[in-house]
């Protein structure tokens, strides 16, 4: 069984929903410490002027504070509040792109439902864009498996927990720290992905193609066919690996 695992986004982008259909199970990773200026809050969409950032924010909270843990700020002017900011620039910029009225509903439920902690919003979202890309991987958090250790001792620990004999790693940070050799004493062979972006239609043709943006660009523009160019991504040539930024 192929297991990948990764922290949870908010808005995920192409490369992290490839990685969930690469792996036969998926374990989003909730019970890290949370990273700032990464894209567990945060991601790209493509506006009249180049790709700007949507961002969640976050509370103060320690250091070590995990994923799991961080809560919203829903303080401030109705006017001021993220999720209406958000849901103005997505219409504003996306209310006129071919398949805006299919997803519409959906979107329209994420930014004005309530939101406390950062987890659900990311969970809510994964499930959605796996709905939507049409992947059925099963996932699991990493907060209900009770796993050991930092680094490779810890996804030594996960791949036990749920009986994987092969180890799906995306080619970013991970190659810094993962102990091949270590996995492979354990009878778990490391995989690592490739992944080749797809070039596809984009409003505001004019400024260009521009990748790694949230994965809700492609489907806003291309609708169901998105599920198609996910698909090639994911297996460009036959081998089932991909290379995506961790």
């Amino acid at each position: 069984m192929i297991v990948a695992a990764h922290q949870p986004h908010y808005l995920p982008w192409l490369g992290y929903l490839a990685k969930v259909a690469a792996a036969d199970l998926f374990v989003v990773m909730d019970d890290l410490q949370y990273e700032a200026q990464n894209f567990q809050n945060r991601n790209r969409m493509k506006l009249n002027h180049g790709p700007q950032w949507l961002t969640v924010p976050l509370e103060r909270g320690p250091q070590d504070e995990r994923i799991i843990d961080k809560r919203i700020v829903n303080r401030g002017s109705p006017k001021e509040h993220w999720q209406r900011k958000t849901w103005h620039t997505l219409s504003i910029h996306y209310g006129s792109a071919p398949f805006w009225k299919l997803y519409e509903p959906d979107l329209e439920d994420v930014y004005t439902r309530p939101w406390e902690r950062l987890v659900d919003l990311q969970l809510h979202l994964l499930r959605l864009h796996l709905r939507w890309f049409e992947i059925y991987t099963p996932v699991l958090r990493a907060s209900t498996l009770a796993l050991r250790g930092q680094k490779t001792d810890r996804l030594e620990s996960l791949c036990l927990a749920v009986g994987a004999n092969v180890y799906l790693s995306g080619g970013g940070g991970s190659r810094g720290y993962l102990d091949v050799e270590q996995l492979a004493r354990t009878g778990v062979r490391t995989i690592w992905q490739e992944f080749v972006h797809p070039v596809y239609p984009q409003r505001y043709p004019t400024l260009g193609f521009k990748p790694k943006l949230a994965a809700l660009d492609l489907l806003l523009n291309c609708g169901p066919d998105a599920v198609r160019i996910l698909r090639e991504a994911v297996h460009p040539q036959a081998p089932a690996v991909l290379e995506v930024a961790s």
